[in-house]
């Protein structure tokens, strides 16, 4: 049997030290610091369409919009991440003793990759919806047109619709704003292989 190598463990204090003074940015998962891969080309230009589309649509309205590098915590399971994309209800909430961490989000999105995909459906999905204010998730394939979107309708109940097709308007409820989906995949060539 061959042993696995022991994972070094951080406190959340340790973390923030680390990544304040790092490079490239780390997601911190209860208690492990985990390096987040780089991005594709294409997976910046989405998020780059959805920020800017987020961003103009809010213009005026009590929002305000995040792209990338904005670290965000969540206190019920210990998290720090930096979601793709967010947006948070003005006033912002930061974490205590902190002015570079939010805690408040009522949008996300993630644009999906290989490596991450299944976690962004799946853990990370559960920790945003510990969120009090969280309220809707665009998931957006990065390789073909499909979006899956997320809305909170109850408590503990989340409506789930997918779109295949680059025409349909996407309505963000909590947001009331719409964006059609082929502008999300505006400049983006998919290859045939």
């Amino acid at each position: 049997m061959i042993a696995q190598p022991e994972v070094k463990r951080y406190t959340a204090e340790e973390y923030l030290e680390l990544e304040v003074a790092s490079e490239t940015r780390n997601e911190y998962r209860d208690g492990e610091v985990i390096p987040m891969t780089g991005g594709t080309p294409e997976h910046n230009r989405i998020s780059g369409n959805l920020y800017i589309a987020l961003s103009l649509g809010l213009k005026g309205k009590p929002y305000e919009t995040f792209h990338v590098d904005q670290r965000l915590w969540i206190p019920t399971i210990s998290l720090y991440t930096y979601p793709d994309v967010m947006v948070l209800p003005k006033p912002l909430e930061l974490q205590t003793g902190r002015k570079d961490t939010v805690v408040n989000p009522c949008f996300i999105a993630e644009v999906l990759s290989q490596s991450t995909q299944t976690y962004d459906r799946g853990d990370k999905f559960f920790a945003y919806r510990t969120i009090p204010a969280f309220q809707e998730y665009l998931l957006v394939d990065q390789f073909k047109i499909h979006v899956e979107h997320h809305v909170k309708v109850a408590a503990n109940q989340w409506l789930f619709s997918e779109y295949d097709d680059p025409t349909v308007i996407l309505s963000l409820r909590t947001l009331e704003l719409s964006i059609q989906i082929s502008d999300l995949y505006e400049n983006i060539e998919f290859s045939n292989t």
